[in-house]
């Protein structure tokens, strides 16, 4: 894959990305999503928080559209808001995963040696444990919350961005241009920040799109697992823990939920997918 985005490339990309169905596909999903977080108390026909027991187990009504769970809790409204923490866990923990992983995969891949063997190695220990036993680590030892549960899912994504960055690295820095940069007497720093990263961000922009659907999942099974979002927030992970006893006295209290993660979840790996074809100059 071609590691940087000329502007003179970027209207080709785009053109490749308007005639791609799963980008369309994906963007949609995507778009959907994120217009009823952002209209969550206009879409929202109750208090996702509010329980009333006289109302528990209902069926899908004109007054609670995916009926009630075992609190009376209106469950289309608690995935209505649970859309809003979902992607609140994604954007962020991708931010912070990016960030640190941008940091440390530049600077082994730029300066070479000792220091890139020393990140490499502790990059590698982290990537030998799978990713959600590695936040269940991290959770338990900070302790059961949603940010503990963002700050776990970050964590454990950087070294795949500090990997891949890395490698963009090792093939700029030896190209025409970052020589003459060297020559002329830029500063490192300075050849990093404005002629390397510029050009390695191709599969970062990938790795970055699928990486957000990848902390939804794993942000929803750590609070599948108690280990997330406490009980009571309309968290999609929470609500499937809260609520698994009942898939046959009250189906929708866990299918809703579990749809809503399978849908955010496929548009960002449909986008993500429909990128690296867009950024791979070999496919037209």
């Amino acid at each position: 894959m071609n590691t940087s985005i000329t502007a003179s490339s970027q209207q080709h990309i785009f053109r490749k990305l308007l005639k791609h169905r799963s980008a369309t596909i994906g963007a949609s999903i995507i778009l959907f999503f994120m217009l009823v977080a952002i209209f969550a108390p206009l879409i929202a026909t109750h208090d996702p928080r509010q329980a009333n027991i006289v109302e528990r187990l209902q069926g899908g009504s004109a007054s609670h559209y995916l009926g009630t769970d075992k609190v009376g809790r209106d469950i289309f409204s608690r995935i209505v808001y649970g859309t809003r923490i979902s992607l609140k866990v994604g954007l962020i923990a991708m931010t912070f995963s990016v960030g640190f992983g941008t940091l440390f995969g530049a600077v082994a891949g730029y300066y070479g040696g000792r220091i890139d063997n020393l990140i490499m190695r502790i990059m590698d220990m982290m990537l030998a444990m799978p990713s959600i036993l590695l936040a269940m680590v991290i959770v338990t030892i900070l302790g059961q919350s949603l940010t503990n549960a963002i700050i776990a899912v970050s964590i454990v994504y950087i070294p795949q961005y500090a990997r891949i960055l890395r490698a963009a690295v090792l093939k700029v820095r030896e190209l025409d241009y970052v020589t003459a940069a060297k020559v002329i007497g830029a500063s490192n720093s300075r050849i990093l920040l404005t002629t390397v990263l510029p050009n390695c961000l191709a599969p970062l922009i990938v790795q970055a799109t699928l990486g957000i659907g990848a902390a939804i999942l794993d942000a929803a099974g750590l609070s599948f697992l108690g280990l997330g979002a406490e009980i009571g927030e309309p968290e999609w992970g929470a609500m499937l823990n809260e609520n698994r006893d009942l898939i046959r006295r009250a189906p929708l209290a866990v299918t809703a939920p579990g749809v809503a993660i399978f849908l955010i979840v496929l548009g960002f790996n449909l986008l993500g997918d429909a990128l690296r074809d867009a950024l791979d100059p070999q496919i037209d």
